[in-house]
């Protein structure tokens, strides 16, 4: 039985996975692109944003990162699976060790004590904010980006259904 918050893990691992897939069919020069929304950044370094911080809260969780070499211009197929490995060891995390996690402090590389619950809150609305700005600059290409929302995860996983009459 998943957990409420493993569930939300699960949907941020789901929904990175969608914009991967989105953004997987673009030409260099999309990726690339400056965005002419509000948006900094580009769709590729937009992405690898998401993968390192992704990689940063698990580390500073205690969980083991994986040294990654991607290319120079990371590649889509080259991010995907590393956002996938973080994302299902984040949702392991959250899982398996959230009481565990709720009883200590952790100390920041820039001089703060924070306790694990606010840095999987991060990781929710960080993932949350560049996936919806990654959205924003493909529908600016003229791509329909994905639904990633949380009412398409449940009907996706089968938690959201029709009443059958």
């Amino acid at each position: 039985m998943t957990s409420v918050l493993g569930k939300l893990f699960d949907h941020n691992l789901w929904a990175n996975t969608q914009i991967m897939d989105a953004c997987a069919g673009l030409r260099a020069e999309q990726l690339d692109q400056t965005p002419m929304t509000a948006t900094l950044g580009s769709i590729r370094e937009t992405l690898v944003h998401l993968v390192e911080a992704e990689q940063g809260y698990l580390r500073l969780l205690g969980g083991e990162v994986h040294a990654v070499n991607w290319g120079n211009p990371a590649a889509i197929d080259e991010l995907r699976p590393v956002i996938e490995d973080s994302g299902q060891r984040l949702l392991d995390l959250a899982e398996i060790h959230s009481s565990a996690l709720d009883e200590r402090r952790i100390r920041t590389r820039d001089g703060y004590w924070v306790v694990p619950w606010v840095v999987l809150l991060q990781v929710i609305n960080h993932a949350t904010e560049h996936r919806e700005q990654v959205n924003s600059m493909l529908t600016a290409l003229g791509r329909t980006p994905p639904v990633i929302d949380g009412w398409s995860f449940g009907e996706t996983t089968g938690g959201l259904r029709p009443v059958e009459g």
